[in-house]
């Protein structure tokens, strides 16, 4: 009996550790000081989600009336300038017709291990929701939602599980895995539930978990009877789509037009 007491003390503190876990806010306020210094392309925008105000990167399209937007989620533990992947979709998208704006979202100190990102999912829906308040207040009326590797996580999540989501019409997931076993970090269970078109982007040279599991999320797209996936794997690329930018970039913006039209 006291075994289990003692067992049911020790979850009952993990429980509460968790529970009360959140971003990394320091960590949040110093990659933005280190943006704000330095940015070139786009407006730095103060967002408010649960009575916090985080960072955003807005860039206004450069052509077209303005009524096409993206949000843009960013991988693991970085910012929403993040030299790979992010800055490119977030800039040359801009070029081509999509305004964007590009979320910082909930992060961790670096040695934090990928399964502890699992309660912060709370944060998610907020800080998105947020990007949509913005965007539909600049005009835009067509969103979509492009994240890369936790960030894609993060997108599929809110958008299976988030009542709000109906205001995104597209999703991209670049660098997309199957998932964990923590249900709000399993993608293939998201995609089961996701029925607005998607577009599954990955490297032949990307991470195994991704690579190995392009089948599983095919799959899980199959059972939520989606006809609008697509899963394009792209040739030479790695996780982050180093030197391939441009055919990044370029097989979003054709994609995004595609399901647009």
């Amino acid at each position: 009996m006291a075994s289990f007491k003692r067992l049911g003390a020790g979850l009952l503190i993990w429980f509460c550790a968790s529970a009360a876990l959140g971003s990394d806010l320091a960590k949040e306020q110093r990659w933005a000081d280190q943006i704000v210094d330095t940015l070139i392309d786009g407006e730095a925008e103060w967002l408010t989600a649960q009575s916090h105000e985080f960072l955003a990167i807005y860039t206004e399209a450069s052509e077209g009336d303005g009524k096409r937007a993206v949000i843009v989620l960013h991988g693991i533990g970085v910012h929403p300038n993040w030299p790979q992947v992010v800055y490119p979709l977030r800039v040359e998208l801009a070029e081509l017709g999509w305004s964007t704006i590009s979320l910082q979202m909930p992060i961790l100190p670096n040695d934090a291990e990928p399964y502890e990102y699992e309660p912060l999912f709370d944060e998610v829906a907020p800080r998105i929701d947020a990007g949509i308040r913005f965007l539909r207040d600049k005009g835009a009326e067509e969103i979509a939602l492009v994240g890369h590797s936790l960030g894609a996580t993060m997108g599929s999540y809110y958008l299976a599980s988030n009542p709000n989501s109906n205001a995104i019409k597209v999703f991209i997931g670049v660098g997309m895995g199957a998932g964990s076993g923590y249900l709000r970090m399993n993608n293939t269970f998201s995609l089961e539930r996701i029925k607005i078109p998607v577009l599954d982007l990955y490297g032949s040279d990307d991470l195994d978990r991704v690579v190995k599991t392009a089948a599983r999320r095919a799959a899980a797209a199959k059972r939520a009877r989606n006809g609008a996936y697509e899963q394009i794997k792209v040739d030479g690329a790695d996780h982050f789509f180093e030197g391939e930018e441009k055919e990044l970039v370029g097989i979003v913006n054709a994609w995004l037009w595609g399901v647009s039209q």
